[in-house]
């Protein structure tokens, strides 16, 4: 691997250099014209498998669901004239699978867009939504919430999604005071964002082994490594909100990210507000990714895998690539998590040792086709 794995991401951007443009828009070099049908049948293409991935994925599971049952409870739920399913099966689908479905789909988007953009802003080929110590900090505030009785908190839902929050915007709150008066340029937002997340990691450990039972650390230990099982509707609709607004704040930002992958000086030269948009751009992926883990758990390799491999399909724009890297990313772990439900049932493993195993070897091959292996 080379000395600089920020190189990678330079290299990949180098044939799109004449295209980054901040501020006054101008007319779209005749390259770029030409390839946006393409680009659009690739999106409308995505949409299509998204589609379908969530309604095949919702079907799959220890008990049949046809395509007339999921039909049926989706047109009982639509107020139209179908004939409903018995009550059982109509709670499996609309109270347990459907929502986990669609869960999956918002987390793999928030994830994959988080990893995209953390990429772009450190310039580091290896930037992933946890590089930050965010994850860290939300599994160190759930597992606070649950394990010690804090004014009667308890071990909750509730309870364990509010530790996990301010645990996430403690860990990120560190980070920024820790770069205040650095500066964020890309090495010390690597180096800070490890250190964080390994102290927040080291203080799970601590809380686990200091006051939690046998039952309970099995129990925390399952949902640290990530699984969809805790997803209900009122989860999903905190992630359908929060989601699609932390993509359009860093869509708004693609320019920026165009510039940035070049390197401060460089996005400075082009009227980029570094410090400003680099500390924008980090909020949005704090919060995204301390949503997800607070839902879900922590799941790794999603942000780190899907926007190479999207990049080399729809290039490396972010205007672009971020869009198609939402998709990629919610369609990879609602697939993922399907995996994980039937792959050794009745027993259901977590759905971050899956992508665990599938992203160490696709990420070997990534770095194979970059020549850095």
């Amino acid at each position: 691997m080379s000395a600089d794995p920020a190189v990678g991401v330079v290299d990949l951007l180098l044939p799109a250099a004449r295209e980054v443009r901040v501020g006054a828009p101008s007319a779209p070099p005749r390259a770029a014209r030409s390839g946006a049908p393409a680009r659009a049948g690739l999106f409308l293409a995505g949409v299509l498998v998204l589609v379908a991935s969530v309604a095949a994925s919702t079907r799959i599971g220890s008990a049949d669901v046809g395509w007339s049952d999921l039909g049926r409870v989706l047109g009982a739920r639509l107020g139209l004239a179908t004939e409903p399913l018995p009550p059982l099966l109509d709670s499996l689908v609309w109270d347990l699978r459907l929502p986990r479905v669609l869960m999956a789909a918002l987390v793999g988007a928030s994830l994959a867009v988080c990893g995209t953009v953390l990429q772009a802003v450190t310039r580091n080929a290896l930037a992933d939504p946890y590089l930050l110590g965010v994850s860290s900090g939300a599994s160190a505030g759930a597992v606070t919430v649950a394990v010690l009785p804090l004014s009667g908190l308890g071990a909750g839902t509730l309870g364990i999604t509010g530790g996990a929050l301010v645990g996430a915007l403690l860990s990120f709150g560190l980070l920024v005071a820790l770069l205040h008066r650095t500066g964020l340029d890309s090495v010390r937002i690597v180096l800070t964002g490890v250190v964080v997340g390994q102290l927040f990691t080291a203080l799970t450990s601590l809380v686990l082994m200091a006051s939690a039972d046998a039952d309970t650390t099995r129990a925390l230990t399952h949902w640290l490594l990530g699984s969809m099982a805790p997803a209900r509707w009122d989860a999903v609709v905190v992630c359908a909100v929060v989601t699609p607004l932390g993509l359009a704040a860093a869509w708004l930002c693609a320019n920026a990210l165009d510039g940035l992958a070049f390197g401060a000086d460089t996005a400075a030269s082009l009227g980029i507000g570094v410090r400003r948009t680099r500390l924008l751009l980090l909020v949005v992926t704090a919060v995204l990714t301390s949503v997800a883990v607070a839902t879900v758990g922590a799941i790794g390799f999603v942000g780190l895998i899907v926007p190479h491999g999207v990049r080399l399909l729809a290039g490396p724009l972010h205007r672009v690539l971020l869009p198609h890297a939402a998709l990629a990313g919610a369609v990879f772990l609602v697939w993922t998590d399907a995996l994980a439900r039937v792959a050794f049932a009745p027993r259901e493993i977590p759905v971050g040792v899956i992508t665990a195993l599938l992203g160490v070897p696709l990420f070997l091959l990534v770095l194979r086709r970059r020549g850095e292996l």
